[in-house]
């Protein structure tokens, strides 16, 4: 039994957040909370909303042991791109890049 969260479109690098995602993979969910809770990085705000979300998915619709829970997969993958124009000198305009992400998380039970 699996539990699945997904965030879309959030407006973050998808760079920055699989900086994040490589340090809770495989955690226990607990474990994987307190590493986002404590890590000074953008991402983790966002990340630890979704993680929350897993957790509630798997009590409420699946009725497994949150205490037994890990992170069994996580992922992001690159979203649409909001692209704005900058202003500079004699008349040019640079183009700015605002990328998305959207992050999957899954959580399962550990086998005993």
């Amino acid at each position: 039994m699996e539990s699945r969260a997904k965030a879309t479109f959030v407006r973050i690098a998808p760079r920055k957040v699989q900086i994040v995602l490589d340090l809770i993979r495989n955690k226990p969910a607990d474990e994987a909370m307190a590493i986002l809770n404590f890590t000074p990085k953008a991402a983790c705000e966002p990340l630890a909303k979704l993680l929350k979300s897993a957790i509630a998915n798997a009590e409420h619709n699946y009725n497994m042991d949150t205490d037994r829970l890990y992170v069994a997969e996580c992922s992001v993958c690159q979203g649409p791109t909001l692209k704005r124009i900058r202003p500079r000198a004699h008349g040019r305009a640079f183009r700015i890049n605002k990328k998305t992400s959207h992050i999957t998380l899954v959580l399962k039970e550990i086998e005993e």
